[in-house]
């Protein structure tokens, strides 16, 4: 148990994603808060380290077609195709859908339940955040991205970019991961959990449920981009400019 206990968060996930199930349940932060070690991270959600380690190493990787992908080998311009198609594409879609039940509760159920109307407060401030930042990593960041691996692995010709270096905009996409997930702690915390009361109507239970699955599919979307797509995105630069390094020096 020793050394699984003192493996980050990120590596366990990425190893194997199957365990996202396993930190979603119970409430450990294997996103934004990846880099801290499981037992840190298991002290801070309030959950205990030895059952913990008992499900992560019950969970097994399901097949390819059935569950989460093993993304740490993939093409990143493949990643980020997939997380503009199914993370981005999600959020887009499910936003609406959310808004307009959160304006609905909050009409019949804002005078007795208050929090709802802070609830839908910080989903709006959520998506003033996401919807740029979604925009800069399709527009900016993931074809410079792209591009770059198609010239290390392809010959292609080598990208242009208007930064220095590609650290730049993920560490601004790394901040605002960071602001995101603040949101989503403090809206889990106003709803209890999404735990809607007992004088919940249909929507207002319907609308508990979407906020969690909005959650849990953010998480999983930070997840990918912080700890898969980022480091190897660094990585490739890194390795592109000792390339250029080489061919100069001969």
């Amino acid at each position: 148990m020793t050394t699984i206990a003192t493996r980050t968060v990120r590596e366990i996930a990425v190893e194997n994603p199957a365990t996202i199930r396993v930190f979603e349940n119970l409430g450990i932060d294997y996103c934004c808060g990846g880099g801290r070690s499981l037992s840190d991270a298991c002290a801070r959600a309030n959950v205990g380290l030895e059952s913990t380690v008992e499900m992560l190493l019950e969970a097994q990787q399901p097949h390819p077609t059935d569950g989460p992908r093993l993304w740490d080998g993939a093409r990143l311009s493949v990643l980020a195709s997939y997380i503009e198609d199914a993370h981005h594409g999600y959020v887009r879609r499910e936003s609406n859908r959310i808004f307009a039940l959160l304006a609905r509760v909050a009409a019949r159920h804002g005078d007795t339940h208050p929090e709802v109307l802070e609830v839908s407060s910080q989903f709006a401030a959520l998506l003033q955040e996401l919807t740029p930042h979604m925009m800069k990593e399709e527009i900016v960041l993931f074809p410079y991205v792209t591009k770059l691996e198609a010239h290390f692995l392809d010959g292609a010709p080598l990208p242009s970019a208007c930064f220095d270096s590609v650290s730049r905009p993920i560490a601004n996409m790394l901040a605002d991961h960071d602001d995101a997930g603040a949101v989503l702690a403090r809206m889990r915390e106003l709803s209890g959990g999404y735990t809607a009361p007992e004088d919940a109507c249909t929507t207002f239970r319907g609308l508990y449920q979407a906020l969690a699955e909005f959650e849990r599919d953010l998480h999983q979307h930070i997840h990918l981009e912080n700890n898969i797509l980022f480091p190897r995105a660094l990585a490739l630069e890194n390795a592109v400019l000792k390339s250029q390094l080489a061919l100069r020096m001969q």
